[in-house]
């Protein structure tokens, strides 16, 4: 499985999975033509494009979505709440859509895949983990991690976590003070030190690929957030990067040797 992110963090989200002759996208998040230019840089087109995944509707997520399903015949795959709320904002995507259950698992082209839910302050949100040459799995956007997504996450072979904020940097900088107070509930985004605890428990269990993602540009670095990280990690065996917010990172998605699970 191949793995590109075309994009993690406020200004948008986009990532493609690749397995053989199947891609897929998670959220649809930044410019159509953003988009176009990102896939044609990984020798795709957007005719290549099996589904696109929805995460939820929050604008960081789908503004690109619009634009995606005027010009082309994707199929958009949702739980039912989140796409009510996607028939609301985007009224001709009804015939793009196709309702999924979370937690029940669905083919899409070569790969398995599973939805599951998020804490994030909308109606519902939801990850994902994917299967095929490899797994994948998901979580960003999430105040704090519940039983649910530790369990979907647990023995993914590479995972995509938010590292959101640094405390300190968030607590003396310029936010007004409820959205400082939304984004430390616990439906909000979790800090890199969560992260730091989330990613040291999924190490110990199977995980060999840990990407940070969704970093606030106002309230966290790259640096502050990989360095919370590995001092949790300690000697663990793990590759760890950093999802630039804009730019790309490619990685293949290896499955892990049965004597590191």
């Amino acid at each position: 499985m191949k793995l590109n992110i075309f994009a993690s963090g406020s200004s948008g989200n986009c990532l493609c999975l690749s397995s053989g002759s199947s891609h897929i996208l998670i959220d649809a998040g930044i410019s159509m033509r953003r988009t176009e230019t990102a896939l044609r840089a990984a020798g795709l087109e957007l005719n290549d494009i099996s589904g696109v995944l929805i995460t939820h509707e929050h604008s960081d997520h789908i503004s690109g979505l619009k634009m995606l399903i005027k010009h082309y015949e994707l199929p958009v795959y949702a739980p039912h709440t989140i796409a009510n709320r996607l028939r609301g904002m985007l009224p001709d995507i009804e015939p793009c859509l196709r309702i999924i259950s979370v937690g029940q698992p669905f083919g899409l082209g070569s790969f398995l895949i599973r939805a599951f839910h998020t804490p994030h302050d909308t109606d519902e949100s939801v990850g994902y983990r994917v299967e095929g040459g490899g797994s994948f799995a998901m979580a960003t956007d999430m105040g704090h991690v519940t039983e649910e997504v530790l369990e979907a996450l647990t023995g993914a072979d590479t995972v995509l976590i938010e590292a959101n904020h640094d405390l300190e940097l968030l607590s003396d900088g310029s936010y007004p003070i409820y959205l400082k107070r939304r984004i430390l509930s616990s439906r909000g985004h979790l800090s890199n030190e969560s992260c730091a605890k989330l990613a040291h428990y999924l190490c110990e269990h199977g995980t060999r690929q840990i990407i940070l993602g969704h970093l606030s540009r106002e309230n966290n670095r790259p640096d502050l957030a990989l360095s919370a990280v590995r001092s949790q990690l300690g000697g663990l065996p793990v590759e760890l990067h950093c999802a630039p917010p804009l730019g790309g990172l490619s990685l293949a998605v290896r499955e892990a040797a049965p004597c590191c699970r």
